[in-house]
């Protein structure tokens, strides 16, 4: 049986000192980046893998990450929110961390659980999911000092996304924080853009009511497709149900069948505006959804896709810094950064006028 690497292998083929091979593991930002280079390539070249376990009494840290595990509550988006735990777990594992699952029902819950497990030391971090305006989970975890990344944007009273991409603050001045996200407005400008070309220029949006952070978004990018063609469509608004979108679909192109074609917030509400077509004798209306969930899939329905894995990516990137090691405890004052992940548009039907 072929002898495993040990890290004197690795500092003999990167050329430097084991304290070094050592300083990259555990501590990448004080080591060179030349240096830190060659040692990570002589790393990945041996299939060197680190002992968790010594790197944990060592380090005085669990090497592991926390996330909620999102109650069941039926519906078809959850599959994006799997996709991503799932891709969590696996690259935090080639980056020598694990990852906990926790479950809780409400924002207060969950700050009791993350405080069990912090105050254990059974976590080092937390990833958020789920984020909303006036998220109080963000405001408990800087002031408990406990690093952390969010899937979902720091979202403004106004709508619109703090943090990262301006450095200011957040909802009611709350200090900003790193975050990982999907571009919803880009997702459904290119949804709509699509359409514009391939349906006809009067576009419907089906929307959840305004007030949701990742719901006007991505309203936002349908409304700014339209003005750049000069096109107008009407806006609707229902909550997250197949049933309740069906309905409102089916009345509002009852009474405004001149619509050309609908861009959808959710998968969910895509179904629903597809069947209500269908019942109206419209089946070939073509529909764009948002999540590319399989049941989109299976109806043939167009969607954008969120590439979750690419989230959970750049999540450890903010986590963890790029060049891998433990996670890293942030200055409060540091300037926050982002990854903002572009979605991809799936056609599945041949959207022409006919």
């Amino acid at each position: 049986m072929t002898k495993a690497p040990t890290v004197e292998d690795v500092a003999r083929a990167a050329g430097v000192s084991r304290q070094t091979v050592s300083n990259v593991l555990n501590s990448p930002d004080i080591v060179r980046g030349p240096t830190r280079e060659r040692v990570q390539r002589a790393i990945a070249e041996l299939g060197y893998r680190p002992h968790a376990a010594a790197r944990r009494l060592r380090t005085r840290r669990s090497s592991t990450i926390g996330v909620r595990l999102d109650p069941y509550a039926g519906g078809i988006s959850g599959v994006v929110l799997d996709r991503f735990v799932h891709a969590l777990t696996e690259r935090a594992s080639d980056r020598g961390m694990r990852v906990l699952l926790y479950a809780a029902r409400t924002p207060g819950e969950e700050i009791e659980r993350i405080g069990d497990l912090v105050d254990g030391g059974e976590i080092d971090a937390v990833v958020l999911t789920g984020t909303s305006h006036e998220d109080t989970r963000t405001t408990w975890l800087q002031a408990r000092n406990v690093p952390f990344v969010s899937f979902g944007r720091p979202w403004r009273a106004d709508g619109v996304a703090g943090g990262g991409v301006s450095g200011g603050a957040g909802a009611d001045g709350e200090p900003a924080h790193s975050w990982a996200d999907v571009d919803g407005a880009a997702g459904t400008r290119a949804a709509t853009r699509h359409l514009l070309a391939e349906a006809g220029p009067r576009i419907a949006f089906l929307g959840w009511p305004e007030g949701s952070g990742t719901g006007d978004d991505r309203a936002r990018g349908w409304s700014e497709a339209m003005a750049d063609a000069g096109s107008a469509g009407p806006r609707w608004h229902t909550e997250e149900s197949v049933g309740l979108a069906r309905e409102l679909t089916g009345a509002a192109l009852t009474a405004d069948p001149a619509v050309d074609a609908v861009v959808c917030v959710s998968d969910s509400l895509a179904i629903g505006a597809h069947l209500a077509a269908t019942a109206l004798g419209r089946p070939d209306l073509p529909v764009v959804g948002f999540d590319n969930t399989p049941a989109a899939e299976a109806l043939g329905i167009s969607s954008v896709e969120q590439l979750p894995e690419q989230v959970a990516a750049g999540v450890l990137d903010l986590l963890m810094g790029p060049t891998g090691g433990v996670v890293i405890r942030r200055d409060p004052a540091e300037q926050p950064e982002y990854v903002l992940v572009e979605p991809r548009l799936v056609v599945r039907r041949t959207h022409a006028n006919p």
